[in-house]
Protein backbone atom coordinates (compact mmCIF):
# COMPACT_ATOMS: atom_id res chain seq x y z
CA UNK A 1 0.00 0.00 0.00
CA UNK A 2 3.11 2.31 1.13
CA UNK A 3 4.69 1.79 -2.21
CA UNK A 4 1.30 2.48 -4.12
CA UNK A 5 1.15 5.83 -2.12
CA UNK A 6 4.91 6.98 -3.09
CA UNK A 7 4.30 5.69 -6.76
CA UNK A 8 0.92 7.59 -7.33
CA UNK A 9 2.74 10.74 -5.75
CA UNK A 10 5.71 10.67 -8.20
CA UNK A 11 2.80 10.24 -11.16
CA UNK A 12 1.24 13.46 -10.00
CA UNK A 13 4.62 15.20 -9.77
CA UNK A 14 4.99 14.08 -12.93
CA UNK A 15 2.36 15.32 -14.64
CA UNK A 16 2.12 18.69 -12.57
CA UNK A 17 5.79 19.10 -14.01
CA UNK A 18 4.33 18.35 -17.37
CA UNK A 19 1.70 21.33 -16.97
CA UNK A 20 4.61 23.57 -15.71
CA UNK A 21 2.90 23.46 -12.03
CA UNK A 22 5.64 21.74 -9.82
CA UNK A 23 7.78 24.57 -9.69
CA UNK A 24 4.74 26.44 -7.77
CA UNK A 25 4.76 23.60 -5.20
CA UNK A 26 8.32 23.98 -4.65
CA UNK A 27 8.23 27.85 -4.08
CA UNK A 28 5.84 27.54 -1.09
CA UNK A 29 8.16 25.66 0.26
CA UNK A 30 10.62 27.95 2.16
CA UNK A 31 14.63 27.55 2.03
CA UNK A 32 15.32 27.61 5.92
CA UNK A 33 18.36 29.55 7.08
CA UNK A 34 19.15 28.96 10.40
CA UNK A 35 20.39 31.87 13.35
CA UNK A 36 22.08 30.24 16.49
CA UNK A 37 22.80 33.88 18.56
CA UNK A 38 22.71 34.49 22.06
CA UNK A 39 19.25 36.52 22.81
CA UNK A 40 19.22 35.79 26.22
CA UNK A 41 21.67 35.81 29.72
CA UNK A 42 25.07 35.29 30.01
CA UNK A 43 24.94 35.31 26.67
CA UNK A 44 26.17 38.79 24.75
CA UNK A 45 22.66 39.35 24.16
CA UNK A 46 23.26 42.39 22.80
CA UNK A 47 25.59 41.39 20.23
CA UNK A 48 22.79 38.74 19.78
CA UNK A 49 20.07 41.43 18.93
CA UNK A 50 22.27 43.20 16.21
CA UNK A 51 23.25 40.00 14.79
CA UNK A 52 19.40 39.02 14.64
CA UNK A 53 18.88 42.45 13.49
CA UNK A 54 20.91 42.51 10.38
CA UNK A 55 19.99 38.37 9.17
CA UNK A 56 15.84 39.59 9.33
CA UNK A 57 17.03 42.71 6.67
CA UNK A 58 19.10 39.97 4.79
CA UNK A 59 16.74 37.51 4.22
CA UNK A 60 13.87 40.61 3.89
CA UNK A 61 16.17 41.79 0.89
CA UNK A 62 16.70 38.14 -0.81
CA UNK A 63 13.28 37.65 -0.93
CA UNK A 64 12.44 41.39 -2.35
CA UNK A 65 14.88 40.10 -5.53
CA UNK A 66 13.05 36.73 -5.80
CA UNK A 67 14.70 34.54 -3.05
CA UNK A 68 16.90 31.68 -4.08
CA UNK A 69 16.85 28.88 -6.63
CA UNK A 70 12.88 30.00 -7.09
CA UNK A 71 12.04 29.35 -3.60
CA UNK A 72 11.53 32.52 -0.55
CA UNK A 73 14.38 32.00 2.63
CA UNK A 74 12.43 31.68 5.99
CA UNK A 75 14.86 32.73 8.76
CA UNK A 76 14.43 30.41 11.80
CA UNK A 77 15.60 31.88 14.95
CA UNK A 78 17.16 29.89 17.98
CA UNK A 79 18.43 31.62 21.40
CA UNK A 80 22.50 30.13 22.42
CA UNK A 81 22.09 32.00 25.86
CA UNK A 82 26.38 31.65 25.20
CA UNK A 83 25.84 28.36 26.24
CA UNK A 84 27.42 25.29 24.10
CA UNK A 85 25.08 22.89 24.70
CA UNK A 86 21.99 25.21 24.02
CA UNK A 87 23.79 26.09 20.83
CA UNK A 88 24.32 22.57 19.62
CA UNK A 89 20.63 20.97 20.41
CA UNK A 90 19.61 24.55 18.26
CA UNK A 91 21.87 23.41 15.25
CA UNK A 92 20.40 19.66 15.63
CA UNK A 93 16.80 20.80 15.34
CA UNK A 94 17.44 23.15 12.52
CA UNK A 95 19.22 20.48 10.23
CA UNK A 96 17.22 17.58 11.65
CA UNK A 97 13.64 18.95 12.23
CA UNK A 98 13.73 22.35 9.99
CA UNK A 99 16.23 20.99 7.36
CA UNK A 100 18.11 23.96 7.35
CA UNK A 101 20.70 24.98 4.66
CA UNK A 102 23.19 27.62 6.22
CA UNK A 103 23.29 28.32 10.11
CA UNK A 104 25.05 31.62 11.33
CA UNK A 105 24.76 34.06 13.87
CA UNK A 106 27.51 33.23 15.89
CA UNK A 107 28.75 35.27 18.77
CA UNK A 108 30.41 33.19 21.39
CA UNK A 109 33.35 31.20 19.71
CA UNK A 110 32.80 28.38 22.96
CA UNK A 111 29.71 28.02 20.80
CA UNK A 112 30.11 27.61 17.51
CA UNK A 113 33.14 25.14 18.15
CA UNK A 114 30.79 22.85 19.99
CA UNK A 115 28.40 23.39 17.03
CA UNK A 116 30.92 22.75 14.71
CA UNK A 117 31.97 19.09 16.09
CA UNK A 118 28.63 18.07 15.44
CA UNK A 119 28.48 20.08 11.95
CA UNK A 120 31.04 18.08 11.03
CA UNK A 121 29.26 15.08 10.79
CA UNK A 122 25.69 16.50 9.89
CA UNK A 123 27.30 18.52 6.89
CA UNK A 124 25.10 21.95 7.07
CA UNK A 125 27.93 24.32 6.78
CA UNK A 126 28.24 27.10 9.50
CA UNK A 127 29.42 31.02 9.97
CA UNK A 128 30.94 32.28 12.38
CA UNK A 129 29.29 36.02 12.27
CA UNK A 130 31.82 37.59 15.39
CA UNK A 131 33.22 34.75 17.10
CA UNK A 132 37.62 35.04 17.20
CA UNK A 133 38.90 32.17 18.76
CA UNK A 134 41.11 30.47 16.70
CA UNK A 135 39.64 27.16 16.50
CA UNK A 136 36.39 27.83 15.17
CA UNK A 137 37.90 27.59 11.91
CA UNK A 138 41.66 26.27 12.21
CA UNK A 139 40.96 22.48 12.98
CA UNK A 140 40.14 23.14 8.77
CA UNK A 141 36.71 21.26 9.03
CA UNK A 142 35.13 21.65 5.67
CA UNK A 143 31.39 22.81 7.03
CA UNK A 144 33.27 25.81 9.29
CA UNK A 145 33.26 29.65 7.46
CA UNK A 146 33.76 32.46 9.23
CA UNK A 147 33.51 36.33 8.47
CA UNK A 148 35.38 38.10 11.70
CA UNK A 149 38.91 38.90 13.19
CA UNK A 150 41.20 35.68 14.82
CA UNK A 151 42.91 36.04 17.92
CA UNK A 152 46.22 36.80 16.10
CA UNK A 153 45.59 40.31 14.60
CA UNK A 154 42.99 41.09 17.07
CA UNK A 155 45.81 40.85 19.26
CA UNK A 156 47.86 42.43 17.40
CA UNK A 157 45.90 45.72 16.83
CA UNK A 158 46.08 46.45 21.01
CA UNK A 159 49.75 45.65 21.10
CA UNK A 160 50.13 48.17 17.92
CA UNK A 161 48.24 50.75 20.24
CA UNK A 162 50.16 50.04 22.86
CA UNK A 163 53.74 50.29 21.28
CA UNK A 164 52.90 53.85 19.37
CA UNK A 165 51.91 55.30 22.82
CA UNK A 166 55.31 53.73 24.44
CA UNK A 167 53.54 52.05 27.02
CA UNK A 168 55.19 49.63 29.26
CA UNK A 169 53.25 47.87 31.75
CA UNK A 170 49.77 45.93 30.81
CA UNK A 171 47.50 43.64 32.39
CA UNK A 172 45.28 41.70 30.43
CA UNK A 173 41.80 40.78 32.40
CA UNK A 174 40.32 38.22 30.33
CA UNK A 175 37.23 35.75 31.46
CA UNK A 176 38.12 31.80 30.96
CA UNK A 177 36.59 31.08 27.71
CA UNK A 178 37.77 29.89 24.43
CA UNK A 179 37.79 33.90 23.46
CA UNK A 180 39.71 35.41 26.41
CA UNK A 181 41.73 31.92 27.59
CA UNK A 182 43.06 32.73 23.49
CA UNK A 183 43.61 36.58 23.38
CA UNK A 184 45.16 36.26 26.68
CA UNK A 185 48.16 33.81 25.27
CA UNK A 186 48.06 35.56 22.18
CA UNK A 187 48.71 38.62 23.38
CA UNK A 188 51.84 36.90 25.59
CA UNK A 189 52.82 35.02 22.65
CA UNK A 190 53.05 38.19 20.41
CA UNK A 191 54.66 40.39 23.24
CA UNK A 192 57.51 37.41 23.22
CA UNK A 193 58.28 37.15 19.35
CA UNK A 194 58.01 40.27 18.98
CA UNK A 195 60.34 41.44 21.52
CA UNK A 196 58.53 43.80 22.78
CA UNK A 197 59.66 44.98 25.79
CA UNK A 198 56.55 44.49 28.19
CA UNK A 199 55.71 43.26 31.44
CA UNK A 200 52.59 41.85 31.00
CA UNK A 201 49.88 40.86 34.03
CA UNK A 202 47.18 38.31 33.02
CA UNK A 203 44.37 38.08 35.39
CA UNK A 204 41.51 35.23 34.37
CA UNK A 205 37.86 35.60 36.24
CA UNK A 206 34.70 33.46 35.29
CA UNK A 207 32.55 34.94 33.12
CA UNK A 208 29.49 34.39 35.09
CA UNK A 209 31.18 36.78 38.07
CA UNK A 210 29.56 39.37 39.40
CA UNK A 211 32.37 41.15 41.00
CA UNK A 212 35.41 41.85 39.27
CA UNK A 213 36.88 44.21 42.54
CA UNK A 214 39.20 41.62 43.45
CA UNK A 215 40.93 40.61 40.28
CA UNK A 216 40.58 45.19 39.90
CA UNK A 217 42.72 45.41 43.26
CA UNK A 218 45.47 43.02 41.82
CA UNK A 219 45.56 45.07 38.47
CA UNK A 220 46.02 48.32 40.98
CA UNK A 221 48.64 46.66 42.76
CA UNK A 222 50.75 46.36 39.58
CA UNK A 223 49.56 49.75 38.40
CA UNK A 224 49.87 49.18 34.72
CA UNK A 225 50.04 51.72 31.99
CA UNK A 226 46.83 50.33 30.22
CA UNK A 227 44.43 47.43 30.56
CA UNK A 228 43.11 45.33 28.01
CA UNK A 229 39.77 44.78 29.12
CA UNK A 230 38.97 40.90 27.51
CA UNK A 231 35.10 40.35 28.83
CA UNK A 232 32.49 39.63 27.04
CA UNK A 233 28.56 41.45 27.76
CA UNK A 234 27.90 42.35 31.29
CA UNK A 235 31.41 42.00 32.63
CA UNK A 236 32.99 44.05 30.11
CA UNK A 237 30.42 46.95 31.41
CA UNK A 238 31.42 45.85 34.93
CA UNK A 239 35.23 45.82 34.73
CA UNK A 240 34.74 49.94 33.53
CA UNK A 241 32.45 50.37 36.31
CA UNK A 242 34.82 49.19 38.85
CA UNK A 243 38.21 49.95 37.30
CA UNK A 244 36.40 53.53 38.33
CA UNK A 245 35.56 52.28 42.13
CA UNK A 246 38.99 50.69 42.72
CA UNK A 247 40.60 53.93 41.37
CA UNK A 248 41.96 52.24 38.16
CA UNK A 249 40.51 54.55 35.57
CA UNK A 250 41.01 57.16 34.66
CA UNK A 251 44.72 56.99 35.20
CA UNK A 252 45.20 53.77 33.24
CA UNK A 253 44.00 53.84 29.86
CA UNK A 254 41.59 51.04 28.55
CA UNK A 255 40.64 49.09 25.53
CA UNK A 256 37.93 46.79 25.03
CA UNK A 257 38.49 43.76 22.93
CA UNK A 258 35.59 44.27 20.47
CA UNK A 259 33.48 47.57 19.99
CA UNK A 260 30.50 46.83 22.95
CA UNK A 261 31.45 51.18 23.51
CA UNK A 262 30.20 51.45 19.41
CA UNK A 263 26.70 50.87 20.44
CA UNK A 264 24.60 54.08 21.87
CA UNK A 265 23.53 52.12 25.32
CA UNK A 266 27.54 52.68 25.99
CA UNK A 267 26.63 56.14 27.38
CA UNK A 268 23.35 55.39 29.00
CA UNK A 269 24.96 52.83 31.04
CA UNK A 270 28.41 54.85 31.76
CA UNK A 271 27.60 58.72 31.00
CA UNK A 272 30.92 60.48 31.64
CA UNK A 273 32.69 57.32 33.08
CA UNK A 274 32.83 56.08 29.29
CA UNK A 275 34.98 58.87 28.67
CA UNK A 276 38.75 57.81 27.71
CA UNK A 277 37.77 54.40 27.01
CA UNK A 278 39.41 53.28 23.56
CA UNK A 279 38.02 49.89 21.84
CA UNK A 280 38.66 47.43 18.94
CA UNK A 281 36.77 48.06 16.24
CA UNK A 282 35.80 46.50 12.37
CA UNK A 283 33.67 48.80 11.31
CA UNK A 284 33.47 52.79 11.64
CA UNK A 285 30.52 54.75 9.92
CA UNK A 286 34.02 56.21 8.13
CA UNK A 287 34.71 52.94 6.72
CA UNK A 288 33.66 52.61 2.90
CA UNK A 289 30.95 50.62 2.18
CA UNK A 290 30.02 48.50 -0.87
CA UNK A 291 26.57 49.29 -2.61
CA UNK A 292 25.51 46.42 -1.06
CA UNK A 293 26.36 47.83 2.41
CA UNK A 294 24.92 51.56 1.53
CA UNK A 295 21.68 49.46 0.58
CA UNK A 296 21.33 47.80 3.96
CA UNK A 297 22.72 50.75 5.83
CA UNK A 298 19.74 52.72 4.55
CA UNK A 299 17.50 50.32 5.75
CA UNK A 300 18.67 49.47 9.06
CA UNK A 301 18.68 53.32 9.80
CA UNK A 302 14.99 53.86 8.43
CA UNK A 303 13.85 50.77 10.40
CA UNK A 304 15.91 51.23 13.53
CA UNK A 305 16.53 55.39 13.83
CA UNK A 306 20.28 54.85 14.22
CA UNK A 307 23.04 53.91 12.20
CA UNK A 308 24.41 49.89 11.97
CA UNK A 309 27.48 48.31 13.70
CA UNK A 310 29.46 45.98 12.99
CA UNK A 311 27.66 42.66 14.40
CA UNK A 312 24.19 44.26 12.43
CA UNK A 313 26.48 44.50 8.94
CA UNK A 314 27.85 40.87 9.23
CA UNK A 315 24.51 38.95 10.51
CA UNK A 316 23.02 40.44 6.91
CA UNK A 317 26.19 40.23 4.82
CA UNK A 318 25.87 36.04 6.15
CA UNK A 319 22.59 35.56 5.14
CA UNK A 320 23.35 37.54 1.58
CA UNK A 321 26.64 35.33 1.09
CA UNK A 322 25.11 32.25 1.29
CA UNK A 323 22.26 33.03 -0.41
CA UNK A 324 24.69 33.63 -3.19
CA UNK A 325 26.70 30.57 -2.60
CA UNK A 326 23.87 28.68 -2.78
CA UNK A 327 22.96 30.38 -6.30
CA UNK A 328 26.48 30.03 -7.54
CA UNK A 329 26.16 26.09 -6.75
CA UNK A 330 22.83 25.90 -7.66
CA UNK A 331 21.97 23.76 -5.16
CA UNK A 332 21.61 23.73 -1.65
CA UNK A 333 23.12 20.15 -1.24
CA UNK A 334 26.44 20.74 0.91
CA UNK A 335 29.43 19.83 -0.14
CA UNK A 336 28.02 22.08 -3.62
CA UNK A 337 27.63 24.64 -1.08
CA UNK A 338 31.15 24.15 0.61
CA UNK A 339 32.46 23.91 -2.91
CA UNK A 340 30.64 27.33 -4.24
CA UNK A 341 32.01 29.35 -0.87
CA UNK A 342 35.75 28.21 -1.23
CA UNK A 343 35.87 28.86 -5.19
CA UNK A 344 33.65 31.87 -4.89
CA UNK A 345 33.94 35.56 -4.45
CA UNK A 346 31.74 37.37 -2.64
CA UNK A 347 29.89 41.14 -2.25
CA UNK A 348 29.33 42.02 1.58
CA UNK A 349 28.76 44.81 3.64
CA UNK A 350 32.62 46.04 2.69
CA UNK A 351 34.36 47.09 -0.77
CA UNK A 352 36.49 44.18 0.03
CA UNK A 353 34.98 41.09 -1.66
CA UNK A 354 34.56 38.24 0.57
CA UNK A 355 36.29 35.20 0.13
CA UNK A 356 37.24 31.86 2.16
CA UNK A 357 40.53 30.76 0.83
CA UNK A 358 41.47 27.01 2.26
CA UNK A 359 44.61 28.98 4.25
CA UNK A 360 46.58 28.21 7.42
CA UNK A 361 45.16 28.33 11.08
CA UNK A 362 43.09 29.92 12.02
CA UNK A 363 42.81 31.89 8.19
CA UNK A 364 41.23 28.54 7.05
CA UNK A 365 37.58 29.69 5.80
CA UNK A 366 37.99 33.27 6.79
CA UNK A 367 37.54 36.61 5.97
CA UNK A 368 38.29 39.33 8.29
CA UNK A 369 37.39 42.98 8.19
CA UNK A 370 39.62 45.92 9.03
CA UNK A 371 40.98 46.41 13.12
CA UNK A 372 41.62 49.75 14.38
CA UNK A 373 41.15 51.24 18.23
CA UNK A 374 38.68 54.14 18.42
CA UNK A 375 38.65 56.14 21.46
CA UNK A 376 36.12 58.08 23.29
CA UNK A 377 37.74 61.68 24.25
CA UNK A 378 34.10 63.17 24.83
CA UNK A 379 30.73 62.15 26.75
CA UNK A 380 28.21 60.97 24.22
CA UNK A 381 30.55 60.95 20.93
CA UNK A 382 29.09 57.57 18.52
CA UNK A 383 32.07 55.90 16.35
CA UNK A 384 31.93 58.25 13.63
CA UNK A 385 32.90 61.43 15.72
CA UNK A 386 35.80 59.04 17.88
CA UNK A 387 39.17 59.69 17.42
CA UNK A 388 41.27 56.98 15.45
CA UNK A 389 43.74 55.73 17.73
CA UNK A 390 45.43 52.98 15.92
CA UNK A 391 44.75 51.59 12.44
CA UNK A 392 46.30 47.59 12.03
CA UNK A 393 48.33 47.50 8.86
CA UNK A 394 46.50 45.43 6.26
Amino acid sequence: MQRRKLLGAASLLAVLATLGLAPVIAQQEPMVFGLITPLSPPGETALGQLAKRGAEIGVEYINEKGGVLGRKVALSIHDSAGKNEQGVAAYRRLVSSEKAVAVFGFIHSGVNIAVNEVAKEMGVPTMGTQTGASDVTAKKYDIAFRTHAVDAPRAATWLGWIQKNKWKRVTVIAETTDYGIGLAKETEKQSKEKNLGLEIQTIMFDRTTTDLLPQLLQVKAFKPDAIVNVGVGQPLDLMITQAHTAGLLPGAQMVTSYDAPARPQFWQLHGDKGVGISFVAFYSPKSELSDLGKEFAKRYQAKFNEPPVYAALNGFANAIVFADAIKKANSTEPKAMIKALEEGSFTGWSTTPVTFPRAEGALWHNWSPPLMVLHYTAKDQTPATAEVAYVLAQ
